[in-house]
Parts: structure tokens; C-alpha cells; sequence
């Protein structure tokens, strides 16, 4: 019997952009929504977000797990199919740093209406 991936949703965002980020991670029904991450813009919330969620599959001690966001942009970036350049290279390799050596996290992209994670960070605006 396979063990169904653990599926943890991400998403970031800010306002204005750039302005006053937040991010918010979501999985096994259980929301961790951050208001105040600092200041940045719309991407490098996103970042935060998908930093914040391999960092929680980590704490879990979870294996097979999956990190679904609707940036595409970043998906494309943690992927490697888009080239990663400035202040995103630096998200990206503190992201590799956390990955560690072994095969990369399954990072996807998904609808914004599928994203737990972007429903939680609207609930509260």
C-alpha cells in the first residue's frame, strides 16, 4: 500500500505592492497565517510562503509531502525551468539550503480558487 502525499499549500502577497507582506501555509486542515513578514513585493511574499511551508514539511519530519501555490512564476523558479535572477536567487537558494541534498520538493501549480492557503489569507483582509 502507497502512502498518499501529504499535499501543503502556500501563498503570499502583499498590499501595496511592494508594502506590508503576509504569507500563510495550509495542510491536514491547519492554517499558519503570518500578517507581518516584513516589506517586500507580491514575489517575494510568495517566497516566504513557499520557504514557510518546506520549513513546516521539515518541522513534521514529513517525506512525501507535495508544496502547491498558484505563483506561478515561483513554482517555475524552485523548479529550475525558469531562471531565478537578483533577490529571487537569493529566496531560491535559501530554499535549496532547506531542501538539502537529496532529490528536490515537488513544488506544483495549482488554480487560485484550489489554493487553501491564498483562502486564508483572505478570510482575514
Amino acid at each position: 500500500m502507497t502512502k498518499r502525499r501529504i499535499k501543503i499549500y502556500f501563498d503570499g502577497g502583499c498590499r501595496p505592492n511592494p508594502g506590508k507582506m503576509e504569507t500563510a501555509v495550509v495542510t491536514g486542515g491547519a492554517a499558519v497565517v503570518v500578517r507581518d513578514a516584513g516589506i517586500g513585493s507580491s514575489q517575494d511574499a510568495e517566497w516566504l510562503a513557499l520557504i514557510a511551508a518546506l520549513r513546516l514539511a521539515r518541522d513534521l519530519g514529513l517525506a512525501n509531502f507535495i508544496l502547491l501555490g498558484d505563483a506561478a512564476g515561483v513554482v517555475a523558479q524552485a523548479n529550475g525551468t525558469v531562471r531565478a535572477r537578483g533577490e529571487t536567487a537569493e529566496h531560491l537558494a535559501h530554499f535549496r539550503a532547506l531542501a538539502g541534498d537529496g532529490p528536490a520538493p515537488a513544488v506544483r501549480h495549482i488554480k487560485r480558487t484550489q489554493n487553501l492557503a491564498g483562502i486564508a489569507l483572505a478570510r482575514g483582509r
